[in-house]
C-alpha cells in the first residue's frame, strides 16, 4: 500500500514545523551533494530559516560559485552591433509615425469634404455616420451651454429682483419719513406765524399817527409804575426808546 500524498501548506504546529524543516533541509543537502558528485556539476545551495538562520552548501565553494553566477548574469552584452540595431528601430518607428500622420491628414480632408473621389460607398457611409455623430455631439454640447447660460440669467434675474425690492422698500420708507418731516415742519411754521402776527396800536391803521411794527400792542398792567401819558404818547415801553 503506497503512501498518501501530503498536502502542501504551512504546518501550524510549531514543533512539527521545526522537525519537518530539519528533515527536508538535510534531504535537500543530500540531493545537492549527490547531484554534484554524480553529474560533475557545480552546485550551491542557500537556505534561510524562518528565524533568519543561514544554511548553505557549495560543491566548489560558495564564494566561487557566486562569483561565477554574477559573471554570467550581470556581465554586459557586447555592444558592437548596438548602433546598427538602434538605427533600424528608429527607422521603423519613423516609418510608422509617418504612415500614421498621413492617415490622420487624409481623414481630416475627408471630414472637411475634400478628396472624396477615392472613397467607395462603404467608406462614404462610414464618413457620413461619423459626421452625424460629431454633429449630434456638437448640438448636445451647444444645448448644454445654452441651458447653463439660461440658468445663470435666471439666477441673476432673481438677484436683481430682490435688490429692486429692497431699494423700493427703502425709497418708500424715506418717502414716508420725508412726508412726516414736512407735515411737522408745516405745523410748526403755522404755529409760529400765528404767534408772531403784528398788532396795530389803533383800530384804524390809517388814522393812527404812527405804527408799531415788530412789537405787540402794549397794555399797561395793573399796578405798573410806567406813566400813562408816556404810554399813550409813544406806545413803547421805557427802556426801548433810544
Amino acid at each position: 500500500m503506497g503512501r498518501g500524498r501530503v498536502e502542501l501548506k504551512r504546518i501550524e504546529n510549531k514543533i512539527s514545523r521545526q522537525v519537518t524543516f530539519s528533515k527536508r533541509r538535510n534531504g535537500l543537502f543530500k540531493k545537492a551533494y549527490e547531484l554534484s558528485v554524480l553529474c560533475d556539476a557545480e552546485v550551491a545551495l542557500i537556505i534561510f530559516s524562518n528565524r533568519g538562520k543561514l544554511y548553505e552548501f557549495g560543491s566548489s565553494g560558495m564564494t566561487e560559485t557566486l562569483e561565477r553566477y554574477q559573471q554570467c548574469c550581470f556581465t554586459r552584452q557586447p555592444q558592437h552591433n548596438f548602433p546598427e540595431r538602434q538605427t533600424q528601430n528608429w527607422s521603423q518607428e519613423l516609418i510608422k509615425l509617418k504612415a500614421k500622420y498621413e492617415a490622420m491628414e487624409r481623414t481630416q480632408r475627408h471630414l472637411l469634404g475634400e478628396d472624396l473621389g477615392s472613397l467607395n460607398l462603404k467608406e462614404l457611409q462610414n464618413l457620413e455616420k461619423q459626421l452625424e455623430r460629431a454633429a449630434a455631439l456638437a448640438r448636445q454640447r451647444r444645448t448644454q451651454i445654452l441651458m447653463e447660460q439660461i440658468e445663470d440669467l435666471r439666477k441673476r434675474e432673481r438677484q436683481l429682483g430682490e435688490l429692486n425690492k429692497q431699494l423700493k422698500n427703502k425709497l418708500d420708507a424715506e418717502g414716508r419719513s420725508r412726508k412726516t418731516i414736512q407735515s411737522l415742519w408745516g405745523s410748526s411754521t403755522a404755529a409760529q406765524s400765528s404767534d408772531f402776527t403784528p398788532h396795530l396800536s389803533c383800530p384804524n391803521p390809517v388814522e393812527c399817527d404812527h405804527l408799531t411794527i415788530g412789537y405787540q400792542h402794549y397794555v399797561q398792567a395793573e399796578g405798573s409804575s410806567v406813566p400813562k401819558s408816556t404810554v399813550g404818547e409813544t406806545n413803547f415801553i421805557h427802556g426801548w426808546v433810544i
